[in-house]
């Protein structure tokens, strides 16, 4: 008996891959000229070896297509043949935890302790006044049961696509105020609720860190849901986060969820530095009294909580109708710097970079969460 590549091929011709419905030469799958060795003393075996090329590491029908492979080499060329199958991969798998985003300085997460107190307009008018000052920015709306940076950087309509970039097919994040955006509201109708239990929408967040094209960034802003739960447990498995800033209003129902909030990242096992507070609502400021303060919701709350956990209060945002008709109008208010509005964006903007890089200086690097 004598082996010899077209041998194999016709041999692997006969195999059917079930994600094309066609057999394997007319798929494309065979990398190379499958090598033949003869046997060189008595008692061996002729040797074949095959490359196979697959779609993706995660391919459904690679087991079975391999064992397919063999037996057919097996039948056609002898069963005492020696086989060795190797597999490549069209797309590179996803990267490992700690490695997904090897571009990016500082990863910045935007929490609250609850709900209704402007965090998500605080993340998106952060990154866009980090921008402004020059900085490359992502954001990333973590937020997969409620998420609004769509709406309101006013992109409601766009689709993501995919790009192919070093060997992985990725999605590639809207732009749109210098701003690198990716959502889940871009891929799930916004009229529609999104019932997924806790490791659907992990492993969709997971997709948005690791399968995106972010590239280089300085700073990447995480939008986190409001409390503590499966997404921020994620996250922090997920990236190393540098530090967290944490938005609450100055009444106290709000203070009392935003110390949650600060303990849920310096718990022991999580240790992300809190880089420092922001008051949002402040203080009420109406138009036609542009000098006029009114404390609605209490008055310095939030300062005399950051006072009391000892870390910087880094910005106090008045509330002005400006704000929510901007965010409405997918026009955030740190566009400008000419408002009230504007000016304490970026005044937050200047205050997270000297804050972040200060804790760069005095700090070890964050490390991922375990997962058990």
């Amino acid at each position: 008996m004598t082996l010899y590549p077209k041998l194999i091929e016709e041999a692997l011709a006969t195999v059917t891959y079930a994600g094309t419905k066609k057999n394997l030469i007319e798929s494309g799958m065979l990398a190379d000229t499958p090598s033949v060795a003869a046997p060189q003393n008595d008692g061996e075996n002729w040797k074949v070896k095959v490359v196979l090329e697959f779609p993706r590491d995660t391919d459904p029908f690679l087991k079975s297509t391999v064992k397919a492979a063999e037996a057919a080499i097996k039948y056609h060329c002898g069963k005492d043949v020696e086989v060795t199958i190797e597999t490549e991969f069209k797309n590179k798998p996803r990267p490992e935890v700690g490695q997904m985003l090897p571009g990016v300085k500082n990863i910045i997460a935007v929490s609250s302790g609850k709900g209704g107190v402007g965090k998500s307009t605080v993340a998106a008018n952060l990154a866009i006044a980090l921008a402004r000052l020059g900085y490359r920015v992502g954001l990333l709306d973590t937020d997969i049961f409620g998420p609004s940076m769509p709406k309101m950087f006013g992109v409601e309509n766009e689709r993501p696509y995919a790009v192919h970039v070093d060997g992985r097919d990725l999605i590639e994040p809207i732009e749109k105020y210098g701003v690198k955006l990716l959502s889940i509201g871009f891929f799930v109708d916004p009229n529609t609720a999104t019932l997924w239990r806790g490791g659907m929408a992990s492993n969709a967040l997971k997709q948005l860190i690791a399968d995106a094209d972010w590239g280089d960034l300085d700073y990447f802003i995480l939008d986190t849901p409001p409390g503590t739960s499966d997404i921020h447990l994620t996250l922090l498995q997920t990236v190393a986060i540098t530090g967290a800033v944490i938005v609450s209003t100055p009444q106290e129902v709000a203070l009392a969820d935003a110390r949650k909030g600060v303990d849920m990242y310096r718990n022991e096992k999580v240790n992300v530095p809190i880089l420092g507070l922001i008051e949002n609502m402040a203080w009420f400021t109406p138009a036609e009294l542009p000098e006029n303060k009114y404390y609605i919701f209490g008055k310095e709350g939030c300062k005399k909580l950051a006072a009391e956990l000892n870390v910087p209060l880094l910005a106090q945002i008045p509330l002005v109708q400006g704000i929510c008709d901007s965010g409405d109008n997918g026009e955030p208010a740190a566009l400008t710097s000419d408002t009230m509005t504007g000016l304490a964006f970026v005044n937050l903007a200047q205050a997270v970079v000297t804050v972040t890089n200060r804790r760069n200086k005095e700090m070890a690097a964050t490390k991922i969460v375990g997962t058990h």
